[in-house]
C-alpha cells in the first residue's frame, strides 16, 4: 500500500525561536518531513543555544538558515529567496518576544525579516511561561496578528512548564499542531459561490441600564466558523456580539431580538446557516428604564420571559437546497439532547459539546464535540482548535451541498 504523504509537494519553513519548547521543534520538522514536505529550518540566534544546526539539517536534508547576511552564491538575498518559495511559514516555537517583534513590524533578524518578506500562510505556536502568555502585553500582540494580519494561532497547552510552573504555556503537542497545518493547507475554494450565513457569541438581555442576563459564549467558535468559511471562498456574513475587524460583513447585534432580525434579514440568501451563537432561552419580562436599586429586602423578583427560538423558526423555513447546522452546548446527557434538537429544528447536522469538561468549551480556543447529522451520521472529534472543528464542518458544508444537489437532479 502507498504511504499518504498530504504534505507532498509542499515547501514549508519552520521557524525556531529560543525557547526551551526549541527542542521538540525537531520532532516536528521530522514529521513534517515525513508528511512530504519539503523543510527549511531557520534559527534565531537565541534558538541555537537549545539546538543545534546540524540537528535540523540531519533531521531536514536540507540546509539550515541562521545568519541574516549569509550569502546563497546567487543574485536574489537569502531571506527574499526562502520567502517566496514557501508554502507556509510556521514558528514553532513562538517566543514572547518573537511574537512582539511581529506584532510590531520589528524585523531585526533572519527569521522576522522572512516573515515579513513572505505572501505564504502564517501560523505560530505559542511556547513560555504561562505568566508571559497571559500578560496583557502579549494578549495584545496575539490579537494584532491573529485579527489584523490573519496569522493562525495555535494555542497553547495547559500544563507544568519547564520551570514548574503550572498554565497555558506549553507548545501545541505535535498532533495538534500537524492537524492544524493540514487543514489549514487544504483549504481550497470549495465553497466558492456559496453563501455561508454564520451566527457567534453570546446574547446579551437588559435588566436595567447596567445589568443583563447573559453567558459564559466568546465567540470564538462562531468567528473561526466564518473564518473558515471564508478561506474556502465562500462569501461569509457573521452576526454576532462580539465585534472583529475582517474583511467579510460583519452584523454586531447584543440581544437574541436583535440576533433573530439579522439573521432573518439574510436567511432567505444564504445556502447555510451556521448557528454557533449561545442565545439566551429568556429575557426579562419588563426592563427598568432606571438602575434598580438595593432595598431593605434580601431578594429581588425578577420575572422572565421566553426568548424566540431561532433555529426552531428556521428550520420551519428553510428550502430544500439550504442547510442549517446547529450547536447544542449540554451539560448532561449530550448525545441524547443533541439528536432531539438535530429532528425537532429539522437541522442538517448539530455539534454537541460537553460544557462540564475543564478547559474547552465555553472562553476557550480548544473544543471536543460530536457531530450528528440528519441521515444518522456520526463523528466524535476529540480536543482540538476550534478553527480545526471549523475546518471539520466546512467539510461537511461541502458534502451535504453536493447531496442536497444529487437529490435536486434525481428529481
Amino acid at each position: 500500500m502507498k504511504e499518504l504523504k498530504p504534505l507532498n509537494g509542499k515547501t514549508i519553513i519552520l521557524g525556531v525561536s529560543g525557547g526551551i519548547a526549541a527542542y521538540k521543534a525537531c520532532d516536528l520538522a521530522s514529521g513534517l518531513r515525513q508528511m512530504g514536505a519539503s523543510v527549511h529550518v531557520v534559527l534565531t540566534s537565541n534558538a541555537k543555544e537549545f539546538v543545534s544546526p546540524l540537528t535540523f539539517q540531519t533531521l531536514t536534508r536540507n540546509p539550515v538558515h541562521c545568519e541574516q547576511f549569509e550569502a546563497l552564491g546567487e543574485w536574489r538575498p537569502e531571506h527574499i529567496e526562502l520567502a517566496q518559495k514557501a508554502d507556509l511559514l510556521l514558528v514553532a516555537p513562538a517566543t514572547a518576544n518573537v511574537i512582539a517583534k511581529l506584532a510590531t513590524g520589528i524585523c531585526d533578524d533572519l527569521l522576522t525579516t522572512i516573515v515579513m518578506a513572505s505572501r505564504a500562510k502564517i501560523m505560530l505556536a505559542p511556547a513560555m511561561n504561562p505568566n508571559m502568555f497571559e500578560h496583557p502585553a502579549t494578549q495584545h500582540n496575539l490579537n494584532i496578528l491573529e485579527n489584523r494580519y490573519r496569522y493562525e494561532i495555535i494555542p497553547p497547552d495547559f500544563g507544568e512548564v519547564a520551570c514548574g510552573d503550572f498554565g497555558q504555556g506549553k507548545m501545541a503537542s505535535l498532533d495538534v499542531i500537524l492537524t492544524s497545518i493540514t487543514s489549514m493547507m487544504f483549504t481550497g475554494p470549495m465553497l466558492s459561490g456559496r453563501h455561508i450565513l454564520v451566527t457567534g457569541g453570546g446574547t446579551r438581555e437588559a435588566i436595567d441600564p447596567v445589568r443583563f442576563i447573559g453567558n459564559r459564549s466568546s465567540g470564538k467558535m462562531g468567528i473561526a466558523m466564518a473564518d473558515a468559511a471564508y478561506a474556502r471562498g465562500a462569501d461569509v456574513t457573521l452576526v454576532s456580539t462580539v465585534g472583529v475587524e475582517r474583511p467579510y460583513p460583519v452584523i454586531l447585534v447584543e440581544t437574541a431580538q436583535d440576533m433573530q432580525e439579522a439573521v432573518e434579514g439574510e436567511f432567505d440568501s444564504c445556502d447555510a446557516l451556521v448557528m454557533t451563537a449561545a442565545v439566551s432561552d429568556f429575557r426579562p419580562l419588563a426592563f427598568s428604564a432606571h438602575k434598580i436599586k438595593k432595598t431593605e429586602s434580601e431578594d429581588i423578583v425578577l420575572e422572565l420571559t421566553k426568548n424566540p427560538d431561532i433555529l426552531d423558526l428556521l428550520g420551519r423555513m428553510k428550502q430544500n437546497d439550504q442547510v442549517i447546522i446547529g450547536f447544542a452546548a449540554e451539560s448532561e446527557s449530550v448525545m441524547v439532547h443533541a439528536a432531539e434538537k438535530l429532528a425537532r429544528k429539522n437541522l442538517d447536522a448539530i455539534v454537541g459539546n460537553d460544557i462540564t469538561v475543564p478547559d474547552i468549551g465555553f472562553g476557550s480556543d480548544d473544543n471536543a464535540v460530536v457531530i450528528l447529522t440528519a441521515d444518522g451520521g456520526k463523528e466524535n472529534l476529540p480536543r482540538m482548535p476550534k478553527r480545526a472543528i471549523a475546518e471539520h464542518l466546512c467539510d461537511l458544508l461541502d458534502e451535504l451541498f453536493q447531496a442536497k444537489n444529487a437529490v435536486a437532479v434525481s428529481k
